[in-house]
């Protein structure tokens, strides 16, 4: 089914805007969260209660691409569950990814406006990135892959994929800068 006729499932409360969720998404949102959560049954928990959020939040939203837009329910629903699941146990990749990127980015921001401009301004820059870098890029830190994932995936040296991540976040903090958003 295609995505506009799953979002007027939703639009017309049809329980079927699930259903055929789950059936087009349901594997893809699942390593989403799965990457993130590093279990199964978790992942599966998470995966429900993102099409819970999206149920919640379609309408009045209509995504413009329905795929992105279900990801992103399902890393902020992990990284949700994760806060929860971890409180006081030790660290894990998720962290040190955090760490990598907080060199580049703002870790909030007040106002919903730096928060537009942010999003723009990351935007920008990954259309500016080659094809290789923005997907060692978004695997890192959209989806919270190791850098060995990343090497093996690609064919490529866990030293190339360090590099690749060191010298896009230094590109992030110059493009940043020169679009006057700060840490």
């Amino acid at each position: 089914m295609e995505d506009q006729s799953i979002i007027a499932l939703f639009f017309e409360r049809s329980e079927n805007a699930i259903e055929e969720t789950d059936k087009k998404y349901g594997k893809y949102l699942g390593v989403v969260a799965e990457r993130i959560l590093s279990s199964r049954e978790l992942s599966e928990e998470c995966v429900a209660d993102t099409y819970l959020k999206v149920w919640n939040t379609i309408p009045p939203e209509r995504p413009s691409i329905l795929k992105a837009f279900l990801a992103k329910v399902t890393r902020n629903t992990a990284l949700d569950r994760l806060d929860y699941e971890r409180a006081g146990k030790r660290a894990r990749e998720f962290d040190l990814v955090l760490e990598e990127i907080s060199e580049a980015v703002p870790a909030s921001l007040s106002d919903p406006a730096d928060e537009l401009a942010l999003k723009s301004a990351i935007n920008t820059f990954l259309a500016s990135l080659k094809k290789r870098e923005r997907i060692i890029f978004l695997q890192r830190y959209f989806y919270f892959c190791t850098v060995k994932e990343i090497a093996s995936s690609l064919g490529v040296s866990e030293s190339i994929v360090k590099t690749v991540c060191f010298r896009a976040r230094a590109k992030l903090l110059l493009h940043l800068t020169k679009e006057g958003i700060t840490l």
